[in-house]
């Protein structure tokens, strides 16, 4: 008895085998060119083409937006009003993310606030569920911070019938790092 069942055990690990050999063969006959070597491996890098060589330069995603001049110097959220764009910079002045955002109907005066409150989740004042809210000045009664809508949605354009919201909204991702950079007290540096 004992034969038989090392004689199945060697006949299922050769399958395996096979299958493997097979499967490995497939995905490198799959590989659409030369792999990029390891993060590190200055060896294989240097027997690697450049990536440019491989690539067009229109492949390249635009380098990030830099931090506004005249934003202020140490840790600090930079949102500036006309490219819609905030900016979170470390206590060195070097910005640890940039992202787009959908201005609110309402919005603060270029100047320097500190983040006043936050909450976790709430329902905003155009009625949909936000989290991740960072709110740092008013205006004329209205509330201005930053949130991200779960559902993933931009307010609506502004216009004569639009409500008047101090919502500044960005993706899920964006607002939770904001939310963890931004803790009550940092300064929010509002650039035209």
């Amino acid at each position: 008895m004992p034969a038989k069942s090392s004689t199945i055990v060697t006949g299922l690990t050769a399958a395996a085998l096979v299958v493997i050999g097979l499967l490995g063969y497939q995905a490198s006959a799959a590989a659409s060119g030369p792999l990029a070597p390891v993060r590190g491996d200055a060896k294989a890098a240097a027997h690697q083409p450049a990536a440019t060589d491989q690539h067009d330069k229109k492949d390249k995603p635009p380098a990030p937006a830099p931090v506004p001049e005249q934003s202020g110097t140490g840790k600090r959220v930079v949102y500036a009003l006309g490219a819609k764009r905030v900016w979170l910079v470390g206590a060195d002045g070097t910005a640890q993310r940039t992202f787009a955002v959908a201005p609110s109907a309402v919005s603060p005066t270029p100047g320097t606030y500190p983040v006043t409150s936050r909450s976790v989740s709430v329902t905003g004042s155009d009625g949909v569920a936000i989290e991740h809210v960072v709110r740092f000045a008013a205006v004329n009664g209205v509330v201005i911070g930053f949130s991200a809508a779960v559902d993933g949605s931009t307010p609506a354009p502004t216009g004569p019938n639009a409500k008047k919201t101090g919502g500044i909204r960005e993706s899920r991702e964006d607002g939770a790092a904001l939310w963890d950079f931004a803790l009550r007290g940092v300064r929010v540096v509002v650039v035209p």
